[in-house]
């Protein structure tokens, strides 16, 4: 059987300036990188700051520019876009100092005479490809933790997104020299070129297919890689949950962004018992918010991305209908205007696309169920999801669920809070992601943990040659008690 190979990119798919400049900037940013191994912190916070500052100079901008790429709300544009960059920025200030302290460890038996410690060292030359669902928080969330390290950072935005991107790019520039940390647009042929470079790190936020080509191309450099991925995060709503208080979020959660979001419901369980109740509750509020079917247009509400995914998700509509699905809410689409309405469906049998490609858009199957372990049975026969969401006030049933399965990141009662809890790690499991971020696991992320032992009383010289009777003696007792 033959191994799949990276697709590589002729030279010629990139314009002979955009290439030499990804090379001249690489080779420069060799410099820098030696010599950010010995920046303070105060320098690091400096830079920091800056950036805070300059992303709060063109606030304006980047909600203009999201208008542009969504017709996304202002509100929700300073929430999801503004708000954790800001927060991340104000909780890296204040706590780098405790965070990169080197880390006191006590010896073991066997190391006796011994000072030990965890010394936490910039990586290097780091990569950052960055999504276009949330350029401004994906791009700049993880480019925290990289220069709070001390790394340099070369780093591709998306095309998809362009006005987001434009204005990420002058923001960056703004800020740092491109010898530090420099920003590159362009389609796929640009992050090929990148992947090709030996980075010390990368980073990437995107699709699990995706990720797939750039840990395949980090591998051929012994590249560590973070993965930040999606898949397909479940809901469990079981006969016990604030049915009124589910349903709130979970539509709150679901259709933000128009669906397109990584930690987004996918798709969810009610039980039976209570399914009737909780779909006229998420029909109410969707009505309310936005309006049903073409109404909603005119609302407050994110449009799909482009053209192309708008015909994406209305194929995962149209393929599920003709499987015998039926929409029970919304289901107007105009491709044109990149619009489909916030969209409930039932009765999705079980090979149906939309139950086994991520939705990344807004519409939400439900699914009925009994009994708690046919809801943990079919999460753990999918692969392992970004998050998993539990709506229950039955602890027995919120423990169970959380002990059987296994997903990136958990909420009870509460809809994507895990990613702005920055005092908790964020990222996936296998196919759902490797590695995770924010918070102190950034500066993990981005930096080597370098071990080192200082020998005061050299007891290691007892077990050199030539070996006597005392030595295995001495052994016999510390395997005893060891």
């Amino acid at each position: 059987m033959s191994v799949a190979q990276l697709p590589i990119f002729p030279p010629a798919s990139l314009t002979p300036q955009l290439a030499a400049d990804i090379q001249r900037v690489f080779a420069a940013q060799q410099h820098t990188a030696l010599t950010l191994r010995s920046s303070s912190i105060e320098q690091r916070v400096a830079k920091l700051k800056s950036l805070r500052a300059v992303l709060m100079e063109h606030r304006d901008a980047v909600v203009e520019a999201a208008a542009k790429d969504f017709k996304r709300p202002a509100v929700e544009v300073d929430f999801t876009e503004l708000m954790p960059v800001i927060m991340d920025i104000s909780d890296y200030c204040k706590r780098l100092h405790k965070w990169l302290k080197p880390r006191r460890v006590r010896p073991s038996m066997m190391m006796l005479g011994t000072r030990a410690w965890v010394r936490y060292e910039p990586r290097g030359r780091c990569l950052i490809i960055a999504p276009w669902n949330y350029p401004v928080t994906l791009t700049l969330g993880p480019l925290i933790p990289a220069i709070a390290s001390g790394n340099t950072v070369m780093i591709k935005t998306s095309e998809i997104a362009p006005n987001l991107s434009a204005v990420l790019v002058k923001i960056i520039r703004q800020v740092f020299d491109e010898t530090e940390v420099a920003v590159f647009e362009g389609d796929a042929t640009v992050a090929q070129a990148l992947l090709e470079l030996p980075f010390d790190h990368c980073f990437f936020t995107g699709a699990p297919s995706i990720g797939k080509v750039v840990m395949t191309a980090a591998a051929k450099h012994l590249t560590s890689v973070t993965l930040e991925l999606g898949g397909k995060s479940p809901v469990v709503v079981d006969r016990s949950a604030n049915i009124e208080l589910a349903a709130k979020t979970i539509a709150w959660g679901k259709f933000i962004n128009a669906g397109q979001t990584c930690i987004a419901p996918d798709h969810i369980y009610v039980h039976s018992s209570v399914k009737d109740p909780f779909v006229q509750r998420v029909s109410a509020y969707l009505t309310e918010w936005y309006g049903e079917g073409m109404a909603a247009k005119g609302a407050e509400l994110s449009r799909v991305i482009n053209a192309r995914h708008s015909q994406r998700v209305a194929s995962l509509i149209d393929d599920a209908k003709e499987r015998g699905a039926r929409v029970i809410y919304g289901g107007a689409v105009d491709i044109d205007a990149h619009f489909v309405s916030p969209t409930l469906l039932d009765n999705i049998p079980d090979d149906a696309r939309i139950m086994h490609e991520e939705i990344f858009g807004p519409l939400l199957p439900i699914i009925s169920f009994e009994t708690v372990d046919e809801v943990i049975g079919r999460i753990n026969a999918a692969p392992k999801p970004l998050a998993l969401y539990i709506w229950s006030n039955d602890s027995a049933n919120t423990d169970s669920i959380i002990a059987r399965t296994s997903a990136g990141g958990t909420c009870v009662n509460h809809i994507a809070a895990h990613f702005l809890h920055h005092n908790l790690p964020f990222g996936g499991v296998n196919n759902s992601g490797i590695g995770s971020y924010h918070g102190e696991w950034g500066i993990r992320a981005f930096s080597h943990e370098r071990a080192i032992v200082k020998t005061q009383v050299l007891t290691a010289r007892l077990f050199f040659p030539p070996y006597k009777p005392r030595v295995r003696k001495i052994l016999g007792w510390m395997l005893k008690h060891l």
